[in-house]
């Protein structure tokens, strides 16, 4: 196994680690268990970084990592927005659409993968990505400022829970993430007539 491959495994163990993290540290006596767990989210994102750059500098990139490192960004960012959605920040049908849209895609990919076909993932599917981290690390920013002090939790949580501004970066999220979604299963029946 290369080294890139093995940082991808590490990411998706890290994910249901920080959610579990999450989740436990509430604010009656766990309340570093959520700055811990923004480490373990924020660790598994230099992975992600990591890898990419170990498998180009040393030319190390693999079919199994074409495929890997992609799966593994899904597997972080759908538990982030399962952390959300289980706080209330995300509505289940945004959560729906994005993990559905991650599962097919990566079937997709592993049958391709099987059949000897790699798709390279594309410069927008790589734009979502950054859009959900993005987005991602600024909810758990604002998620474990109580544990460092902010006092102001009323307008932490306006901005999560009722903010239209926080609704509609949501729905472009999930937008992008369908869009991203159409295109692929696009592109890959334009390959198959090919």
């Amino acid at each position: 196994m290369t080294f890139p491959n093995l940082m991808s495994f590490v990411r998706i163990i890290l994910s249901p680690v920080f959610l579990f993290l999450f989740l436990r540290g509430d604010d009656y006596g766990h309340k570093y268990l959520r700055i811990l767990s923004v480490i373990v989210f924020f660790i598994a994102v230099l992975t992600d970084w990591y890898d990419g750059w170990h498998a180009r500098k040393f030319k190390s990139v693999t079919k199994t990592g074409v495929f890997l490192d992609p799966f593994a960004d899904k597997v972080l960012t759908t538990f982030a927005f399962a952390l959300f959605y289980s706080l209330g920040i995300m509505p289940l049908w945004m959560f729906v659409i994005i993990a559905l849209r991650d599962l097919l895609v990566t079937l997709l990919r592993s049958y391709d993968e099987y059949n000897g076909k790699t798709m390279k993932t594309s410069f927008i599917s790589k734009l979502k990505t950054f859009f959900q981290m993005t987005y991602i690390f600024v909810v758990l920013f604002l998620l474990v400022l109580p544990s460092f002090g902010y006092t102001d939790t009323l307008k932490i949580s306006d901005f999560l829970y009722d903010s239209p501004v926080n609704y509609i970066v949501m729905l472009s999220v999930t937008a992008l993430t369908f869009y991203t979604g159409l295109i692929y299963f696009f592109e890959r029946k334009f390959e198959n007539f090919k």
